[in-house]
């Protein structure tokens, strides 16, 4: 089948998106004289059913961008300035591995860091070969806690497991919350069943900080200031408990906690949590009643919510909510943050960490990494980035810049592009396109895994990470029978997994046949009764959260750097609360740097209120200059009330242009979330100027 796909000149092939994007869609890929020519979606796909977002359906343009980079480059100018030579494969491993030798003799082994994300969603492009050969090097760790780790460890404070209400099953519910999401550019699919729920009847409620495409769709969009949203969470308890919506017989078979819970939520009054939230009273009350009287109600959310100094805590807050009236016996109902617990496979399997001749070595926070490269006991004398684009996604960029310019540090970047992060590396290596590789996928908001096997050739001299980092292997003299498995091996590997019930009848044989396979869902009927939260209950009360030294009950904590009540923003050095959300046409940095997608967004845009706009002489569509102690950016106004006043928001997160900033990020701190050391963007304060 890969040989025939990838021979077969003409015909429609099955594929996967490799985006991380929680939809995870099934694709059909056109080719014509060997070329993909169309990307659509597949309509056997149980879920996305045929339907794709603008971004991947213009997917071939990124494959055969004219400025991928299709050979080995070595840096011959100034970092930074993007000036390199084309080399040989055995010239570019041959002087990684004789580098990484010298490092390993002067300065040992966890002088040298491996840095990645998820620009892959691909299972063996980032949790596969790659963590084998750094394990096997005994190189630093990476904490990987720039995207869901805050959202994640407080949703697992309450239920024990990254899993939630099913997709299919939301369609049900009468009411929807989707709270910090704008599932219009990051959930289609979700949006899709949203609508058929609401066409049966149920009203979409979005709660958030900017009325963005997903707000203007719903049936009732409430604005909040950033940060507040714990706050709003605790405040609807307060009107559950008051008013009798609760559930007695459900919280007490199935949680631990509701009697604290119920003193604890008193202090949080309509008027308390509106003075915080800046929502009406009247609203407080009224989506109170609305989400405590549903029959059937559901949450969903989204990921925003845990880029603040108290994200954790939030989502913690907001997962409690449905075990108030009991929403977990009910089909459709609940919530969900991720899902992707449900299809956890065998971890060490795949990365073999029983390879590393150091366990204790230690463990580098990526939304640290400007702060990391600056260290100067123990400093990191070089850099392996893949499937990620630090310059522009990480925090506080202009320290990170810092860090990447120094000329001891030997940066190695593996990419389709020249992104800003590849211009400061001293060897850039050609990656493929998911499309040129075997790989699986597996959603963390669906229930179905997928195969992906070549629909092409390699483009020009491209590898995947499983060969590149096998390759690597070798040079290094690595010996271990793990350094030659087949991408086939290792999927059979990590699916091979009796301690995830879920996974139980997934196998590549499945796969090859069918392209997806849905998990066993059947362990889902016995969820409440086997909860992996210490007290084996829904957690409403935290001993473990109580012993760290926070909160054990649902609680709003304001933000470190931003406002709440009557200390909102008037008078302070930087009175603006800046957010940073993902655009509609790009997904993190990427696309920023294809033509088709920059012509749809146009240019970077600074949302400022009215109000805020005019007291500082601000007009709509003039250049300002958004600063902070940290940086600054520069950008163009765009006048609008689709958030409160004191709010100001640029989307997407563009590469650098010619001659401007663009970085958003040059304004973000590198502190860290109250749960899963998670990262901050949007607990971010700002002043703007004319320019």
């Amino acid at each position: 089948m890969t040989q025939a796909m990838i021979h077969q000149e003409n015909g429609v092939f099955p594929a996967v998106c490799p985006l991380d994007c929680p939809d995870t869609c099934g694709l059909l890929l056109h080719k014509e004289n060997g070329k993909i020519v169309k990307v659509t979606g597949n309509p056997e796909h149980p879920i996305t059913q045929g339907a794709i977002c603008n971004k991947v359906r213009n997917m071939a343009h990124r494959v055969y961008h004219p400025e991928r980079v299709l050979y080995p480059l070595r840096r011959v100018g100034p970092k930074g300035e993007g000036a390199f030579e084309r080399i040989s494969w055995d010239e570019a491993i041959q002087e990684i591995a004789g580098r990484y030798k010298d490092l390993i003799e002067e300065y040992g082994s966890e002088s040298i860091l491996p840095y990645s994300f998820y620009g892959n969603m691909g299972i063996l492009s980032v949790n596969g070969m790659d963590r084998r050969f750094f394990n096997r090097l005994g190189a630093s760790r990476l904490k990987q806690s720039i995207c869901n780790s805050a959202g994640n460890e407080g949703w697992k404070s309450v239920m024990g497991f990254n899993g939630g209400t099913v997709p299919e099953d939301t369609v049900r519910a009468d009411v929807i919350l989707v709270w910090g999401g704008n599932i219009v550019s990051t959930n289609m699919h979700q949006m899709v069943i949203a609508e058929k729920a609401r066409k049966a009847g149920a009203k979409v409620v979005v709660i958030d900080v900017h009325k963005n495409q997903t707000g203007q769709w719903a049936d009732w969009f409430i604005p909040l200031y950033p940060g507040t949203d714990a706050a709003l969470a605790v405040g609807l308890m307060h009107i559950m408990f008051r008013d009798g919506m609760v559930n007695e017989e459900f919280l007490r078979k199935y949680t631990i906690g509701h009697e604290a819970l119920r003193e604890h939520v008193k202090e949080y009054t309509p008027e308390y949590v509106s003075s915080i939230t800046g929502i009406s009273i009247e609203d407080i009350e009224k989506l109170a009643e609305l989400y405590g009287r549903a029959d059937t109600s559901y949450i969903h959310i989204g990921n925003g919510l845990q880029h603040h100094d108290n994200g954790g805590l939030t989502v913690r807050s907001i997962a409690a909510l449905p075990a108030l009236t009991g929403q977990w016996l009910k089909r459709g109902g609940g919530a969900a943050k991720s899902n992707g617990g449900y299809n956890s496979m065998d971890s060490d399997a795949l990365e073999r960490p029983d390879l590393r001749p150091n366990p204790e070595a230690r463990t580098i926070n990526m939304n640290r990494i400007g702060e990391a490269l600056a260290m100067t006991e123990q400093p990191i004398k070089s850099l392996f980035v893949y499937c990620s684009n630090p310059l522009v996604v990480a925090p506080d960029t202009e320290r990170v810049r810092e860090g990447f310019a120094r000329e001891d540090l030997f940066t190695v970047v593996h990419d389709l592009f020249m992104t800003d992060t590849a211009k400061y590396a001293d060897i850039v290596l050609p990656a493929t396109s998911s499309f040129e590789n075997t790989d699986l996928y597996a959603s963390y908001w669906h229930q179905y895994v997928q195969l992906q096997e070549p629909v092409i050739p390699a483009l020009g001299e491209s590898k995947g990470n499983a060969e590149l980092f096998s390759m690597l292997g070798r040079a290094m003299g690595f010996q271990e029978p793990a350094f030659h498995e087949t991408e086939e091996e290792m999927i059979a590997r990590a699916l091979d997994f009796p301690d995830n019930p879920y996974l139980n009848g997934v196998t590549l044989d499945k796969l090859r046949e069918h392209r997806h396979v849905k998990l066993d869902m059947t362990p889902l009927d016995t969820y409440l009764d086997r909860l992996p939260t210490p007290s084996g209950r829904i957690e409403l009360y935290s001993a473990q959260l109580e012993e760290a030294g926070l909160p054990p009950l649902p609680t709003y904590v304001p933000l470190k750097e931003g406002y709440d009540g009557v200390r909102r923003g008037r008078g302070r050095q930087y009175p603006l609360m800046f957010i940073s959300p993902p655009n509609h046409n790009f997904l993190n940095s990427t696309f920023a740097n294809v033509e088709k997608h920059q012509k749809l967004e146009k240019e970077p845009a600074l949302q400022i209120h009215p109000a805020d706009a005019e007291e500082r002489g601000l007009q709509d569509g003039e250049m300002v200059i958004v600063y902070n102690d940290r940086g600054t950016y520069e950008v163009r106004a765009k006048v609008t009330d689709k958030m409160l006043p004191g709010t100001v928001v640029s989307q997407g997160l563009w590469w650098e242009g010619e001659g401007r900033k663009q970085r958003a990020n040059a304004l973000t701190p590198d502190r860290l979330s109250d749960l899963g050391e998670g990262a901050t963007f949007f607990s971010t304060v700002v002043e703007v100027r004319a320019k």
